[in-house]
């Protein structure tokens, strides 16, 4: 299944978002819901709950009296701490069993406001995220609501800033226009990524090789491939010793085919393939057609790897599975970091770059691209190598 977070401030649109998706058949898990749900009449959350605060918190019916267990259990950090010890595990069991009752060809809509404030988002093939101006939330908090404005402005202020969700948002569904405008977005993305990506994933269908087509260097590049790295650092845990953005995406101001290649380290390739399965259940296929290697510099031996193509259509993804230690491990590291210190060597490689993708334009791949352009490359390793002699630079101080 394509499992999908959608998250959005008080007043961005999000319920708009979560009822469309569901007109489309998404199926929605709403975090809300399930948090009434662990504290309804008759269930032992709402037992402890009551326990753990005084009966007063319930109403003359035995319900939860939420404004009365709101002021205790916000009255202070430890109160709050032992509310959340009362319901995230219950939250979160509930949560799994509707997981697990959604057909395997779903696409899931995980409807959860506080999800970049919980650190939720590596979880997620996708997170979608609805923002609209402060101004126009506000506005429709005290229309809507009827919420004064300093508490529509304080709920906000409270809330994860723009700056947060950008952080995560793999999707970006801005709401301060018109409804009729939001919904078109959110039918944009329903057919032209969520369906394809989940048909990417059910089929294990890799990328299929295009022409190298080279874009100016786009400077959220660094953001998109953390959200990457994120995700293959919570599916492939401790097997994964290191998680790197690598390639030219990971250069700060080289032109480059629009790929985020990243490169996962492992003691070897028994690790390797263990993490086949989580990393495709993770939103990354195998490409296993055939054995992959990387091209011997000089009188290196041949070292072997695992690679995988994202099945995100909208976010293509090179994820590389090496082995410590191997030549092409470091040297994915040592040519990123070296082209980094090297503004001179960045506008060369940047120039063949050009030149030869140009060239190659018509091919349908990019073999021939790659294979008229590693000559340069491996000129550029010889320089590398000498700059992280200067330098003292090793792979293991390499930052990820």
């Amino acid at each position: 299944m394509l499992r999908v977070g959608l998250t959005g401030g008080i007043g961005s649109g999000k319920s708009t978002v979560a009822a469309r998706l569901a007109e489309h058949g998404a199926v929605v898990i709403d975090a809300d819901v399930i948090a009434r749900e662990v504290v309804e009449p008759g269930t032992d959350g709402l037992a402890e709950v009551a326990e753990a605060f005084g009966a007063d918190v319930l109403d003359e019916n035995g319900a939860l009296n939420r404004a009365a267990l709101a002021a205790k259990a916000f009255a202070d950090d430890e109160s709050r701490q032992r509310l959340n010890a009362i319901l995230h595990p219950r939250i979160a069991a509930r949560t799994m069993e509707r997981f697990a009752e959604t057909p395997d060809d779903a696409i899931v809509v995980h409807d959860v406001p506080l999800l970049v404030e919980n650190g939720l988002a590596a979880g997620y093939h996708l997170v979608v995220v609805v923002d609209a101006a402060e101004d126009v939330r506000v506005r429709r908090l005290v229309e809507s609501r009827g919420m004064p404005e300093s508490d529509a402005r304080a709920r906000i202020a409270a809330q994860a800033t723009t700056e947060q969700r950008r952080e995560v948002a793999d999707v970006w569904l801005d709401n301060s226009g018109g409804r009729d405008d939001l919904l078109a977005q959110v039918d944009d993305l329903w057919t032209e990524r969520l369906v394809p990506y989940e048909a990417n994933l059910r089929l294990k269908r890799v990328r299929p090789p295009a022409s190298p087509v080279i874009v100016p260097a786009d400077p959220t590049w660094p953001v998109q491939a953390r959200r990457v790295v994120a995700r293959l650092r919570a599916a492939a845990g401790p097997r994964a010793l290191r998680v790197d953005h690598i390639g030219s995406t990971a250069v700060p101001g080289l032109p480059a085919k629009d790929v985020v290649d990243v490169q996962l380290v492992v003691a070897d390739l028994v690790d390797a393939d263990a993490l086949a399965a989580p990393l495709t259940g993770a939103g990354f296929v195998q490409h296993a057609d055939r054995e992959w290697s990387d091209e011997p510099v000089g009188d290196e031996q041949r070292w072997t790897k695992r690679l995988f193509s994202g099945a995100d259509p909208a976010r293509p993804v090179n994820l590389h599975v090496r082995q410590e230690g191997s030549p092409a491990w470091r040297r994915a590291l040592l040519f990123r970091d070296w082209l980094r210190a090297n503004p001179s060597e960045v506008d060369a490689y940047a120039e063949v770059k050009r030149e030869l993708a140009a060239k190659h334009a018509d091919a349908g791949a990019v073999d021939a691209y790659a294979e008229e352009k590693q000559p340069w490359v491996n000129a550029a390793f010889g320089r590398a190598e000498e700059w992280a002699t200067r330098t003292g630079w090793t792979p293991e101080a390499a930052s990820e």
